[in-house]
């Protein structure tokens, strides 16, 4: 599948090709499901500053583009596939069949997949806890590294034990392992911290190092969008049938028309 599509591959061939089997483990694309198409792109229209080409899944589908990379996938099958409304990570993945069944033996379910979509595969997954993320397996964006500075600056993981959680996607994803090119994994500021190619690329918290498990925690990975003015962000997300669940100076949580949340971060922090 081509990146006219919600997966993270790339359709023309340009001077290199990555895939994921020279980047793997770190996340890779992220996807939206929405149930109006068009209210959401007026939305990330408004927020983000995004603007939209179609996509060759047919009329429920956009891509989304910052500067004219494409970022992120937009996906109108909420109402229609009974979906929750929500931003999934994928990550990247040498094999979707062999880290699917790892997410399976290690207690996590596989929602969807994996699905073939020339020149890779796909699969929907969640974790032991809940919480859902994707993997994707061949071609990526062209450069990899365009991609990260033009989309998130990180993705976070709400969970009830960070350390818990690192050892279930250490082990599917190869973390921190022999290979090369894994990401690393650190233990920084009450967080655990995934980098790639010296990048943070994802953190995992749970609270404090000393508290026990919170049940109360709702398992989900967080986008994090890097962006010029969090306060320009957040009034434009109220303006446009958003709203604003916590606001910083440097941050603040936003949640779209759907329902959908995530987090805008300012470009200086970072």
């Amino acid at each position: 599948m081509n990146h006219d599509t919600t997966f993270p591959s790339g359709a023309k061939r340009k001077k290199e090709v990555v895939s994921t089997h020279s980047v793997f483990g770190a996340p890779c694309w992220v996807s939206l499901t929405s149930r109006d198409l068009e209210a959401t792109e007026d939305f990330y229209g408004a927020v983000l500053g995004w603007r939209w080409r179609n996509a060759k899944l047919g009329d429920h589908f956009r891509i989304a583009l910052a500067g004219g990379v494409p970022v992120a996938g937009i996906a109108a099958v909420a109402a229609m596939w009974q979906m929750a409304v929500t931003w999934t990570p994928y990550f990247a993945v040498p094999d979707a069949n062999e880290a699917a069944a790892r997410a399976r033996e290690r207690g996590g379910t596989a929602a969807v997949g994996p699905l073939s979509f020339p020149p890779g595969r796909a699969a929907l997954l969640a974790d032991r806890d809940g919480a859902i993320f994707g993997i994707w397996e061949g071609e990526l964006i062209s450069n990899w590294e365009t991609w990260r500075r033009a989309a998130p600056t990180f993705i976070r993981l709400h969970t009830r034990n960070a350390f818990d959680s690192a050892l279930f996607y250490g082990e599917i994803l190869d973390w921190a392992s022999d290979r090369p090119g894994c990401c690393e994994v650190e233990y920084e500021g009450g967080e655990v911290v995934l980098r790639s190619r010296g990048d943070v690329v994802a953190r995992i918290d749970s609270g404090a190092v000393e508290a026990a498990p919170d049940p109360s925690v709702r398992p989900h990975w967080q986008i994090h969008f890097a962006v010029a003015d969090v306060t320009d962000c957040a009034r434009a997300a109220e303006k446009h049938g958003g709203s604003v669940l916590r606001e910083e100076e440097e941050e603040a949580v936003l949640r779209d028309p759907d329902g959908a949340q995530f987090t805008v971060t300012s470009r200086r922090e970072h």
